[in-house]
This record gives structure tokens, C-alpha cells and sequence, in this order.
């Protein structure tokens, strides 16, 4: 059963158990009050409708701007309206049952209680590639000389690696090795420096001397 009631200059169809929202009502929450302007019910008549108030609250907030142009007027408001929320208990014979709780019937299991994460082991650190220890650099910069390999020939005789050509700079670096080797000892043994060659000019000079001595003891 459903009736037409008015309150606050709005109508509402309400029936049992029904929640409305209202203008602001007098009373407390709990209260309970008649709606005692019915204009229409189910049954063609004018059935009594009680309800209880639940709460007193406010709508949303609705803002109010005022302007006039050319004058530096503005004007700005809030406003948040008053509401009644309404539980309607009866409409005629028809009354609303409040329904009981319903108990839980499975109890409640015990909660597991989370096990400790275990803690990640540190990772050690990789060298980055730029970074090698300096004793390995040490070793990588020293460069190894290749040492002569014997060749065996067919009767299985080994012949020694051919020494490498020297050259003339290579030559007069080992003469003057020796000489700055020997000491004051050895200087009876280095080889004098040979006489300059003699020209026919020489010979021709050698024999006018000659001539010359030989008259000065005639005379």
C-alpha cells in the first residue's frame, strides 16, 4: 500500500520502509512524527502516514554569484539548504517490520599469521671492464720476445735459426763497445793508425831532397 503525502511545498509517494529526504523538519533523531497532509492513498482513501526521523542533515553546497558590469560589482555566496531524512513506518493498516540482525553462523577461522621474507643475500660487486687490478695491467703491458726455434732437418739433425744480418751502423756500435771495454792494459794491442798513402808528388819531393844532400857533401 503506497500514499501521496505533501511536505515543503513537494509532493512524495511514500509507502512502508520507504527513506525520504525532506525540508528541514523540527525534531530530534528518533523522533517520531505525522505527515498530515495526505492527498491520495492506494485504497481511494486518505490513510494515516507516520514516519521517524533519521537524521538532520545538509544538501550540497550551491554557489550564489552576483555581477553588474561597468559598476565593480561582484558578490560571491555559499549555500548548502537543510534537510530532513525521513523513514516512513506506516501507511493506513500497513505498518513497517524492522528485520532482526542476522547472526553469523560460521565462526570466525583464525587468521594465519604471515611468515618472515627472507632477506636477500648481498651480491659482490663484478669489476667493470675498465677496471682490471693493476698487477694484471702489469703483467699485460710486458711483452714477451719471441725466442729462436731449431728446425730439425730430414735426418732428424737440428739446425741452429739463422742469426739475424747485421748492418754497418750495427758493426761500428760493436767496435766502439770493444775499445770503451779495454782498460790502460790493453792499449799496447790496439792497432795503430795507418800511414797516409804516399802520391808521386811525395816521391818527386823525396828524391829532390836527395839530390840537394848529396851535393852539399860533394862540395
Amino acid at each position: 500500500m503506497f500514499a501521496v503525502v505533501r511536505t515543503g511545498g513537494k509532493q512524495y509517494r511514500v509507502a512502508p520502509g520507504d527513506k525520504i529526504v525532506v525540508e528541514k523538519m523540527d525534531g530530534a533523531a528518533g523522533d517520531r512524527i505525522d505527515l498530515g497532509e495526505v492527498l491520495f492513498g492506494s485504497d481511494g482513501g486518505t490513510p494515516a502516514v507516520a514516519a521517524e526521523i533519521i537524521a538532520q542533515a545538509k544538501g550540497e553546497k550551491v554557489i550564489v554569484f552576483k555581477k553588474r558590469r561597468r559598476h565593480n560589482y561582484r558578490r560571491k555566496n555559499g549555500h548548502r539548504q537543510q534537510h530532513t531524512i525521513l523513514r516512513i513506518l506506516q501507511v493506513g493498516d500497513a505498518k513497517y517490520e524492522r528485520q532482526a540482525a542476522a547472526e553469523p553462523t560460521a565462526q570466525a577461522q583464525p587468521v594465519a599469521q604471515p611468515q618472515p621474507i627472507a632477506q636477500p643475500q648481498p651480491i659482490a660487486a663484478e669489476p667493470e671492464a675498465g677496471t682490471a687490478p693493476k698487477a694484471a695491467r702489469a703483467k699485460k703491458s710486458k711483452v714477451e720476445t719471441p725466442t729462436p726455434v731449431q728446425s730439425q732437418g730430414a735426418a732428424g739433425t737440428t739446425t741452429p735459426a739463422a742469426e739475424p744480418a747485421k748492418t754497418q751502423g750495427d758493426e761500428l756500435a760493436v767496435g766502439s763497445d770493444v775499445s770503451s771495454m779495454e782498460g790502460p792494459a790493453g792499449d799496447a794491442d790496439v792497432a795503430q793508425p795507418a800511414e797516409p798513402l804516399k802520391t808521386q808528388g811525395d816521391d818527386m819531393n823525396m828524391t829532390g831532397e836527395g839530390d840537394a844532400s848529396a851535393e852539399t857533401k860533394e862540395a
